[in-house]
């Protein structure tokens, strides 16, 4: 609330909490207190090259944090995972990058609802964090439609072989759940068609992950395609 109405309205805002993540999150300058003492004053981003013991138990707090409604990482979170994981790994290491996307979403909240649209998003992402989460990997929620998963341990060819297993699934197990969501709607309502696109890339840890996740976007191909034909049809 605090950053939203700041956002809208232009006003500065003095917050002090105990709840660190909280005002890591919607802060854009943090002093940090530790035994009494003042041991970081500066940016959210500044503070990812403090070497203090302060900044290892903020990324464990992080891990204890309630899940959000799609069970997945807040964009902010995933940031500072990626910096955290990535940052102490030698500069020609590598890791893989997916991105998932639901097409037509707009279309399935104006024709079905938005619970519906919403239980699409939610089966999507649990069954990313099953297989992507299984083997190391953290995802977020980038947009509307959109999810972000990074493998800090895995090459391209392996998480090949992990979106193979995850397609799979999804196609057998995932869809049929979006398929008893729409079958349960009222039957007067226009059937839509979408599909889930997903894409792969490599990259290093001295890449901006923004790079790196625009470059599996630009690889995304179909994964799997709904097609509603009163009395459900899925590919």
């Amino acid at each position: 609330m605090v950053a939203d109405y700041q956002k809208r309205f232009g006003f500065t805002a003095l917050l002090i909490s105990h709840e660190i993540p909280d005002v890591y999150f919607i802060s854009n300058r943090i002093l940090a207190l530790y035994g009494r003492k003042i041991v970081f004053q500066g940016t959210p981003e500044d503070f990812e090259s403090l070497d203090h013991p302060f900044r290892q138990e903020l990324i464990s707090s992080l891990e204890s944090l309630g899940q959000e409604l799609t069970g997945l990482y807040s964009r902010r979170q995933f940031k500072v995972r990626y910096q955290s994981d990535l940052s102490q790994r030698q500069t020609d290491a590598s890791y893989a990058a997916a991105v998932f996307t639901i097409d037509e979403l707009d279309k399935i909240s104006e024709r079905l609802g938005h619970d519906v649209a919403q239980q699409i998003i939610r089966s999507l992402g649990s069954y990313i964090n099953k297989h992507f989460g299984a083997v190391g990997g953290f995802s977020s929620r980038q947009t509307i439609n959109e999810y972000a998963t990074v493998l800090p341990y895995s090459n391209l060819e392996e998480s090949q072989r992990i979106m193979e297993d995850f397609t799979k699934d999804f196609k057998k197990h995932g869809i049929q759940g979006v398929k008893t969501d729409i079958e349960g709607e009222d039957q007067s309502k226009e059937c839509v068609e979408f599909c889930v696109l997903a894409g792969l890339a490599q990259g290093k840890p001295q890449i901006e992950i923004e790079s790196v996740m625009e470059f599996a976007r630009f690889n995304q191909k179909e994964l799997a395609r709904f097609t509603c034909a009163r009395g459900g049809e899925e590919k």
